[in-house]
């Protein structure tokens, strides 16, 4: 795919939702790491609904670390893997607490140290909380990369760093989010919907349902 098709693929995203967000509902850095580690293997709905309850009573380190392991499990059972990430949760607050100022921290080094925070959790709070040019690169954005040849790739590191140098500087901040929503509701897994597919003129998919 050439350049110029690459920049036309966002500038209609852009045009059809011009200041995108995440689904996941949160108010602080922290609230937001809290949210994505829930969120493996989760949907967004249900993380959102397990926190709605969580952050009004722990909403810092130093409350969810005060809950204890047990505790923060009352508030996440709905979530699945919840007690290997009730675990993560609580000893990412007590590295926070005692290496961070109870602050996230905004490089992806120290982010990766923290337990359950992966590359993937990490470009999310960098990009999200902090604004970097980060690209998240999870099955809806792998499979639309892949599949409209915006960034073919056979793994998503291989994707993540096709994406980072193909996509348009001017687009590059909200680009994650632009294609996890793509993929989440236009380009789904087993039926694409092409017929409402802003982008399906531009697209390489050979099997298109138009």
């Amino acid at each position: 795919m050439n350049k110029d098709k690459r920049a036309e693929i966002f500038r209609r995203l852009q045009a059809i939702d011009p200041h995108p967000s995440t689904e996941l509902q949160f108010s602080t850095p922290f609230e937001l790491l809290v949210a994505v580690v829930l969120s493996a293997q989760a949907t967004d709905k249900g993380v959102n609904l397990a926190t709605r309850r969580l952050f009004p009573v722990a909403n810092t380190p130093e409350k969810i670390l005060a809950l204890g392991e047990e505790g923060l499990r009352d508030y996440v059972k709905t979530i699945g893997l919840y007690q290997s990430k009730s675990k993560h949760i609580i000893q990412t607050c007590r590295i926070l607490i005692n290496e961070h100022g109870s602050k996230v921290p905004d490089t992806r080094e120290e982010l990766e140290k923290l337990p359950g925070v992966g590359r993937k959790t990490a470009n999310v709070i960098l990009n999200v909380a902090f604004g970097q040019p980060t690209m998240a690169v999870d099955t809806h954005i792998f499979r639309v990369s892949n599949r409209t040849g915006l960034a073919p790739g056979k793994t998503p590191l291989e994707v993540e760093k096709k994406l980072l140098r193909n996509i348009p500087a001017e687009f590059m901040q909200h680009a994650h989010h632009w294609l996890i929503l793509h993929g989440r509701y236009t380009c789904i897994a087993r039926k694409p919907k092409c017929n409402e597919c802003v982008i399906a003129d531009l697209c390489d998919y050979k099997a298109k349902n138009v």
